[in-house]
């Protein structure tokens, strides 16, 4: 008699699943919208005027132009590219809008020469990115020195002034919706549609998370990236415009550190630095996030080399819980 165990009587040893709660996940999914929740409920503490009307709107002005050049900068970062060049970009397009308008006192033609400005700085920088095979921290970095020498040379360091009408975009309002607001609100879904509703935004994923594999199935990333360079040149136009309106002057040293806030933005939003990942839901919650922060330290007269300190801060947390996520993502698939 066989006196074996059957093999059967014996099952496979499985991997268990862990039955503890998945911190990484939850972070991925609802990361970004509960720190936002959070750091509301701590600033409505921190101080009453916080939550008044007045303040709010104040706030909500305040983070259109960070908005509108992180939602441009997000499709660079998504295709594992990066663009400091947004603050001198914005001074250099809001500058030649503002021009115009003391020129011509045409708001339509003072927004079309802001645009193309922004259109003409995107070409170059992604062809020079993409003919050249120079990293994309190198030539926007090259960009800033040139689009903050030019605006000044133009201007010859002295503001735009006299503009008329042109401070309805950045001060005027529907009722008691901001204009500068709608604007945002109008580029957010047209930023959205292009990343989540065409092949254009479909590519841009592709590109950024495997630019060879996205070559080799057909994609070109030279394409994509030039063109994500243009709409990013044509958001910061739009910030540049809506910064100079709101002020209503051309300042031609407007924009200086926008860059790291929009960027900051973008990262806390749960866009990854490494490329491939991000969403424009995200990215606006972000800036919202830094908008609130910068309120609230100023509400509370923080000082202005602390609020440097606090904000260099968050974006190396932001960038830890990445790799934190991403790394949690790969052993759980292990």
């Amino acid at each position: 008699m066989n006196t074996e165990p059957m093999a059967a009587a014996v099952p496979a040893k499985t991997p268990s699943k862990s039955a503890g709660v998945d911190f990484a996940a939850i972070y991925r999914k609802y990361g970004t919208i509960l720190i936002f929740i959070g750091i509301c409920i701590l600033a409505s503490l921190l101080s009453p005027t916080f939550l008044t009307e007045a303040n709010l709107t104040n706030v909500l002005r305040q983070v259109v132009v960070v908005s509108l050049l992180a939602c441009g900068v997000t499709f660079i970062i998504i295709l594992g590219h990066i663009d400091v060049s947004l603050g001198s970009v914005l001074a250099l397009c809001g500058v030649i809008a503002a021009s115009v308008m003391a020129t011509t006192g045409s708001i339509i033609l003072a927004v079309v020469a802001g645009v193309a400005i922004g259109i003409i700085t995107g070409v170059i920088n992604g062809f020079v990115i993409t003919f050249f095979r120079i990293p994309s921290f190198i030539m926007t970095l090259a960009m800033t020195t040139v689009a903050r020498g030019a605006v000044l040379l133009y201007t010859g360091g002295s503001p735009v002034t006299g503009l008329g009408d042109f401070k309805v975009i950045g001060q005027g309002s529907l009722g008691p919706v901001p204009i500068s607001v709608l604007i945002l609100a109008v580029l957010v879904v047209v930023s959205w549609i292009l990343l989540n509703k065409t092949k254009f935004g479909r590519y841009v994923y592709a590109v950024g998370g495997n630019e060879r594999a996205a070559r080799a199935s057909g994609i070109n990333p030279d394409s994509i990236i030039v063109r994500a360079f243009i709409f990013n040149g044509i958001l910061c136009a739009v910030a540049g415009i809506v910064l100079m309106s709101r002020i209503n002057s051309g300042q031609p040293a407007g924009g200086v550190g926008y860059e790291f806030d929009a960027i900051t933005a973008v990262v806390v939003g749960g866009t990854s630095l490494m490329g491939g990942t991000g969403t424009i839901t995200g990215t606006v919650i972000g800036a919202m996030i830094i908008g609130v922060i910068n309120n609230i330290l100023n509400l509370m007269n923080v000082s202005s080399y602390w609020q440097q300190i606090i904000k260099g801060l968050i974006i190396a947390v932001a960038v830890i819980l990445d790799v934190w996520t991403k790394s949690a993502r790969i052993k759980k698939k292990a």
